[in-house]
């Protein structure tokens, strides 16, 4: 495991929480970005990891935004070109969690803003404190979302929606959040990760090449007319049809016990 400032990782039973780590409010910056994005390359090699949680520290913050200073840099400077590179960065690591073969959890404590709401939406499954507060408020800075916000809000809430909360630059309550389907679960604070945890470890116990195969489907067919989406499920279905784990959960189901997958 790489020597991190700002991203730490534990494995346990086949489920990786990544915590961020950058206090006060878990602000993004460039470090703390090249540094999850290392974590990620780990934990996506590691066959040891089915399922991967990711989480900020403390209850302050998921991720309350990504680092004003260093966006304060760059405007002052007028340097589109580093503005540029800030954004391909960022939305870089939020497709790789997008895209992951291995579900990604956000459990959500506190502000998710800005950047934060962008990497929970960027997970497949988004699990919130009942404190929890969510928005976009880029546009109070006279900037917008950069990192995916006007992309995949719109696509989990309606598109009116999207534009109230990117142009009002409001929060939300957890609450709301789950009423829009912006948020799958919301608890107490204090079971946030005991939540993430127990439904990680349900994902765990399934087989890792048909919970990739449907992943892929699902994220592949995103935004595609119907018929090309369920081109894309086709041929997720056919290569899971040769697969070991296919036979076992098959001949599992007519021999009334439970399957014993090997992820293959």
């Amino acid at each position: 495991m790489a020597d991190r400032q700002n991203i730490r990782y534990t494995i346990e039973e086949r489920v990786a929480t990544v915590v961020i780590d950058h206090p006060p409010a878990n602000a993004l910056n460039k470090q703390t970005l090249t540094e999850l994005d290392g974590a990620l390359d780990e934990l996506l090699a590691n066959s040891e990891v089915k399922v991967i949680i990711i989480t900020g520290a403390g209850q302050m913050a998921f991720v309350a935004g990504a680092d004003i200073g260093e966006i304060n840099d760059l405007v002052k400077s007028v340097n589109a070109a580093g503005a540029q590179a800030m954004i391909e960065m960022g939305q870089a690591v939020y497709n790789k969690i997008e895209q992951s073969p291995k579900p990604i959890i956000a459990a959500i404590n506190g502000f998710c803003l800005g950047g934060g709401l962008e990497m929970a939406m960027a997970c497949h499954i988004r699990i919130a404190g009942d404190r929890a507060r969510l928005g976009q408020p880029e546009i109070n800075l006279g900037i917008i979302p950069g990192w995916g916000g006007t992309q995949r809000l719109p696509r989990l809430v309606s598109k009116g929606k999207a534009i109230e909360i990117i142009l009002t630059g409001d929060q939300i309550t957890a609450q709301e959040a789950k009423a829009l389907g912006l948020i799958n679960i919301v608890v107490p604070g204090d079971a946030v990760m005991r939540q993430a945890t127990g439904l990680a470890r349900k994902l765990a116990a399934k087989s890792a090449v048909a919970v990739a195969a449907a992943l892929a489907a699902i994220t592949g067919g995103a935004g595609l007319p119907l018929l090309d989406g369920l081109t894309k499920e086709r041929e997720q279905f056919v290569k899971l049809a040769a697969s070991e784990d296919t036979r076992e959960g098959v001949s599992a189901f007519l021999e009334k016990r439970q399957p014993q997958f090997k992820d293959r």
